[in-house]
């Protein structure tokens, strides 16, 4: 099967370059959720400036990496993804973005670029309980009918999808894989953040309380922000724009903050 020449030169590793911005200044790392996939933020990459590059994350075992097997538990997700970070290194000003499961594995990332001397700019989590209020859970060791009725209830996955017994048993093991990395989280004692913190969710979001928003003081020594959207789990489907422009503009901070040069000009 031949392979689209575009996609082969700008996908490497684990990070997607959906929308390449060769003169960016600074750029905004992707995570999703349980289940999703880089090709989530397809629409997030293209709506960013010239100056702002957005990547976003692909976890093992689904798209182009589906014959990979998912990490034991997120702490090996994020080393994984720390030795695959793209041409830049965290030197170039970077602000890191999670949603449900994607907070946490931008969480533990942060975490391990900052024990590298290398911490990102800023980090913008969203829709899931602090790290240290992580909500426990057996929806990994259920049935597949118990599995596809949770994913029902939160919306996470197309009820088309959904409904399509032979793809939705191809995806199942994935799903099932991010549910267990979520539910059996646990972090590890450390050094906590230096680096601003940004908390966002949903108002009807029955997967994060405003307590558990407020337990993210407690990951930093930096600032931290919260932001509540109408909405339920998955409120970014509606408020994808603001998110975005908040994203946008927390790498631009990043970047006039840093003392790297201004790459040539278009």
């Amino acid at each position: 099967m031949s392979v689209d020449p575009v996609l082969q030169d700008t996908r490497a590793g684990a990070f997607r370059r959906h929308a390449p911005r060769p003169y960016a200044r600074a750029r905004v790392l992707l995570f999703p959720h349980g289940g999703g996939s880089a090709s989530h933020y397809r629409p997030w990459a293209a709506a960013a400036p010239w100056d702002i590059e957005f990547l976003a994350v692909q976890y093992p075992g689904r798209e182009d990496r589906y014959s990979e097997a998912v990490p034991a538990d997120l702490q090996g997700l994020a080393a994984a993804l720390a030795e695959d970070l793209p041409a830049g290194g965290p030197s170039l000003p970077t602000v890191l973005f999670g949603h449900s499961m994607g907070a946490l594995a931008a969480y533990e990332f942060a975490r391990r670029l900052a024990a590298a001397g290398e911490p990102p700019a800023h980090l913008v989590v969203s829709g899931h309980p602090a790290p240290e209020l992580t909500r426990p859970g057996r929806v990994h060791l259920g049935s597949d009918e118990e599995l596809v009725g949770e994913l029902r209830r939160t919306g996470a996955t197309h009820g088309d999808l959904l409904d399509n017994a032979p793809l939705i048993q191809a995806f199942l093991p994935v799903i099932r894989g991010d549910y267990r990395l979520s539910e059996t989280y646990r972090p590890v004692p450390g050094n906590l953040l230096n680096i601003p913190v940004t908390v966002l969710y949903g108002d009807r979001d029955p997967e994060i309380h405003p307590w558990e928003a407020e337990g993210w003081r407690d990951t930093t020594t930096g600032s931290c922000e919260f932001r509540t959207f109408s909405g339920g789990h998955f409120y970014l489907e509606e408020h994808r724009a603001p998110v975005v422009e908040l994203l946008t503009a927390s790498a631009r901070t990043a970047s006039e903050a840093s003392a790297a040069p201004w790459p040539s000009a278009p």
